[in-house]
């Protein structure tokens, strides 16, 4: 157990490399859904908004929001190399690809389940942008950013990094389900 402790001190990018893994999971279970929207030829409206709700929540508000709001914040103060930065102003435009193919994929969801069935190519066509997508964003940020930039930090800028990351996590649920309390008093009142 004081092994793991004193790599994940070391190494603030462990927990987002664990977040990787569960994100994974998550687009092997769409493309699943999306082979079987294919060969049905009808998509399933209500498993499409519990994937949508995993990406926004957790793969962009927590897992992107730390790398953004931390990591590359954090980098912005650093002199990197152009390859590093490059790479993560490639990252952050990914990040935004990505939150525009997820509002287009919510928008043709809720059109399809309102009967408009032309929505599914599109439906269709933003899950498989999306499950591809992940695999290669992934990838790079394991195996081409992540760990090479720790390399301009101190360990003390690691371990203040770290403790924002969990302060940041802790605080996300609170945010989500203010979030939807609010809508439902809009919604009610």
């Amino acid at each position: 157990m004081e092994k793991t402790m004193t790599k994940r001190k070391m190494m603030p990018v462990g927990p987002m490399m664990i977040e990787h893994r569960l994100i994974e999971r998550m687009i092997g279970v769409m493309r699943t859904e999306l082979d079987r929207f294919l060969r049905e030829k009808k998509a399933n409206p209500e498993f499409i908004l519990t994937f949508v709700d995993f990406v926004r929540t957790y793969a962009d508000r927590c897992h992107h929001g730390k790398e953004e709001d931390i990591l590359f914040r954090e980098l912005e103060n650093k002199e990197l190399s152009k390859e590093h930065r490059d790479t993560m102003n490639q990252l952050i435009e990914d990040h935004k690809w990505a939150r525009q193919q997820t509002k287009d994929l919510v928008e043709a969801t809720e059109k399809y389940a309102d009967g408009d069935e032309g929505m599914f190519l599109i439906i269709t066509a933003r899950l498989k942008a999306i499950t591809e997508f992940y695999p290669r964003h992934i990838e790079k940020e394991d195996k081409h950013f992540f760990l090479p930039v720790m390399g301009y930090f101190s360990q003390e800028e690691k371990e203040a990094m770290l403790q924002e990351g969990f302060e940041f996590d802790q605080s996300l649920i609170h945010d989500k389900y203010r979030q939807i309390v609010e809508q439902s008093e809009r919604s009610v009142g």
